[in-house]
């Protein structure tokens, strides 16, 4: 077959056209269908069973395996099967029928993703049903350590949550390669259900770390999760104050990102010390902000009673942050804020560590 005969057998797989399909083939004779049952299609090296199970066309794929001759197993450049694709979009049918004609359940792809994986990537339970009722692995690791458990905290069904915890109860108990708990990534992707069933039904450590030691509660924080963050103060007693290992706390973390409710959430309601600073370089809530160019935020942190003089162990200000981070506006801002370019401890000033042509117009502009 021609390369255009193999595009279009490609497009009609895709739109679930199985007579034409059927008939392209056919009229090709047994050479055709030899040359289809192997054949890799493009950059990925997906076959024509990996584009039938992706889009869900239960006819097609029982028409490459039964009539075409082409195997189950089958894998692309990534080494997906196709039992992947279909776990992967949710396709139930797809996936029932490829268990039945023998795929391997627990097939590994690249970076070792099981199908029970990809199905937790989807709110379908029905899916991850089928695959724990023909023996699929929760407990499985892919090779950043993450399990089935992990990936299903991350999208953050409750429903998925509870059954894994139903089939097989110790799947919390699980840490990726960088010492993330589930309860970590439902904290950072805000899946307040999710945490609250962890929780209640599982036994985590307050305030646990991971290898940057980073807790749930800052997580939560650092991404503007305020409901999250609140339940794990009132069920798991988590710390506002705790310092990950370069000694910044929940309100550093919160400037850093720009979390301007998280940062009124810490300070007024909390009562944390908005010039608290970190260990180390003493680095407070403002200076990160302004590294980051946070023109808001410094606001919001000025409202909140940040010192807009304040420096850290180097003597530097907010404006030299700023210029490290090459922010024209929130230079600008800074001084029409009335903070002063100087010197730090070593003599450098803000100005000095502008680079960029539009930093360095701010101080231009400020001089006249």
């Amino acid at each position: 077959m021609d390369e255009n005969s193999l595009k279009l057998l490609v497009k009609l797989v895709q739109e679930g056209q199985l007579s034409s399909l059927q008939e392209q083939i056919t009229s090709g004779g047994s050479a055709a269908a030899q040359t289809v049952s192997s054949k890799h299609f493009g950059r990925s090296g997906d076959t024509l069973l990996h584009y039938a199970a992706r889009h869900g066309h239960l006819d097609v794929v029982e028409y490459l395996l039964q009539r075409v001759g082409m195997d189950v197993e089958v894998y692309n450049n990534d080494y997906k099967r196709p039992l992947h694709e279909a776990a992967s979009m949710s396709h139930q049918d797809c996936v029932s029928y490829l268990l039945r004609e023998g795929a391997k359940v627990d097939s590994l792809k690249k970076a070792d993703w099981t199908p029970l994986m990809m199905a937790c990537t989807r709110r379908n339970l029905a899916v991850i049903q089928e695959l724990l009722c023909h023996g699929a692995d929760p407990a499985l690791r892919n090779k950043d350590g993450w399990n089935s458990f992990h990936i299903a905290s991350r999208e953050g069904d409750p429903l998925v949550i509870q059954h894994l915890l139903l089939t097989v109860p110790d799947v919390w108990r699980t840490e990726s390669k960088t010492c993330r708990t589930p309860l970590h990534t439902a904290a950072m992707h805000g899946c307040e259900e999710v945490v609250r069933i962890l929780l209640e039904r599982c036994g985590y450590t307050p305030d646990s770390t991971d290898s940057c030691g980073v807790t749930p509660f800052m997580d939560a924080v650092r991404n503007g999760h305020i409901s999250v963050a609140r339940l794990l103060l009132e069920k798991h007693q988590a710390s506002p104050t705790a310092a990950d290992i370069l000694g910044t706390q929940p309100v550093h973390q919160a400037a850093v990102t720009g979390q301007e409710e998280a940062l009124c959430f810490l300070v007024r309601d909390l009562n944390v010390d908005v010039n608290q600073r970190a260990t180390g370089i003493q680095l407070t809530a403002l200076h990160y902000a302004a590294k980051e160019g946070h023109t808001s935020t410094i606001k919001t942190l000025l409202e909140l009673g940040a010192d807009l003089h304040v420096r850290d162990k180097k003597g530097r200000s907010a404006l030299h942050m700023a210029c490290m981070g090459q922010h024209a506006n929130t230079a600008s801002t800074l001084l029409q804020l009335g903070l002063k370019d100087s010197e730090d401890a070593s003599g450098t000033t803000a100005r000095q560590l502008a680079r960029r042509p539009d930093v360095v117009r701010v101080f231009e502009c400020d001089a006249r």
